[in-house]
């Protein structure tokens, strides 16, 4: 399943939590110009480094049906970062 809704909490230097929930679809919509970029980048990477884009694809796909679930956490100083994707 790929993921619908991706949280950001982040906890600032003054203590506060601030969490943001992100749906992936509108996101990728509007970033759908630099997507495209990004494909035509990957399509010529596989190109120079003579990988089969099907293969790039499918590895690309399994890591996004691995997503659902992930928590991703950072922290620096007194601020840190946690994003967990549903």
């Amino acid at each position: 399943m790929i993921p619908q809704l991706v949280t950001v909490r982040v906890r600032r230097s003054d203590g506060r939590r601030v969490r943001v929930h992100l749906p992936v679809v509108p996101v990728a919509l509007v970033l759908s110009p630099l997507l495209l970029l990004a494909v035509l980048g990957g399509c010529i990477a596989c190109r120079i480094f003579r990988v089969s884009p099907a293969g790039a694809l499918r590895g690309a796909a399994r890591v996004l049906w691995a997503l659902p679930g992930t928590r991703f956490e950072m922290a620096q100083g007194r601020t840190a970062l946690l994003i967990s994707v549903r």
